[in-house]
């Protein structure tokens, strides 16, 4: 992976564990999806107006149907990862969405890509199941019933393996802007949940009032990390930047133990671990 591309997911693996630590603190928000992808809206509609008037881009129907898809998708993702953090802890959910997307991802560009493994990609692959089980902790899931949070992770996990997949072919192979790209998932998020934040206006205030600084740092964080990532598929191959920037894994379980003081045994911290060693491989493989 050329250095500029390395350097891109590593920024975005901290700005990633960044956005989804205020989304934790904002998980008893009903409205808090639609609350950042306004945010977002507002805060990005500069560069992508800079980039619609530069880019000098001409659409055809793949990249219309490619920008759907991320609509989709990212609509999907949003929700099921705030009823992830209703259901389970950020250092439980967040390990194992972010541990399960780079093997879906992984897979998937191996089918759609006709690449094909070798070891030192098993291995990965070994590495993240492995450390995916120690940070369920599985052994005691009879005892805790984290199988909400769990079953909410992996579901995670495909929806970040689905929009990695249709992303990368829209910034890679279609050129369509990372910037666009993020927009657009934002808009039709906006969209979509204006409806229901408008039935409960009464409640937009005190929601405003409570997680409105949250929703800005989503707003920021958000599209800042993933358009890195989106920038570093056009350098990199996409099967080497969706298990690299897993390296939010690990940052993502250290905020979750440290700074929400989520309870955190050494199973948790050596899955995290576990789950980083097998993105690398996985990343420095073919």
């Amino acid at each position: 992976m050329p250095p500029a591309a390395f350097l891109a997911v590593l920024l975005a693996a901290f700005t990633h564990a960044g956005w989804n630590l205020a989304a934790k603190t904002a998980a008893r928000s009903i409205h808090f999806v639609w609350l950042y992808s306004l945010a977002s809206l507002l805060i990005w509609s500069g560069p992508l107006l800079w980039v619609l008037t530069h880019a000098h881009w001409h659409p055809g129907p793949l990249a219309w149907l490619a920008l759907a898809g991320t609509a989709v998708l990212h609509l999907a993702y949003s929700l099921s990862l705030q009823a992830g953090y209703r259901a389970g802890d950020l250092s439980l959910v967040y390990p194992i969405a972010r541990g399960t997307g780079p093997l879906l991802s992984f897979a998937g560009a191996a089918v759609l890509l006709g690449e094909r493994p070798g070891i030192v990609s098993l291995l990965g692959v070994l590495l993240v199941v492995s450390g995916i089980v120690l940070v369920a902790d599985l052994r005691r899931a009879r005892l805790r019933s984290p199988r909400a949070g769990i079953l909410w992770g992996l579901f995670i996990g495909a929806c970040i393996a689905s929009y990695t997949l249709n992303d990368g072919w829209a910034v890679k192979y279609l050129a369509v802007s990372p910037i666009l790209v993020d927009y657009s998932g934002n808009l039709f998020r906006a969209i979509v949940l204006a409806p229901r934040a408008l039935m409960h206006r009464r409640d937009l205030p005190r929601e405003i009032h409570e997680f409105g600084r949250a929703a800005l740092i989503v707003g920021v964080l958000g599209p800042l990390g993933y358009i890195l990532v989106l920038w570093a598929m056009t350098r990199a191959p996409v099967s080497h930047v969706a298990p690299a920037r897993e390296l939010a894994t690990l940052v993502g379980a250290y905020f979750g133990t440290r700074l929400l003081k989520e309870p955190a045994g050494w199973m948790r911290l050596t899955g995290a671990l576990g789950i980083v060693l097998g993105v690398i491989c996985l990343a420095a493989s073919g």
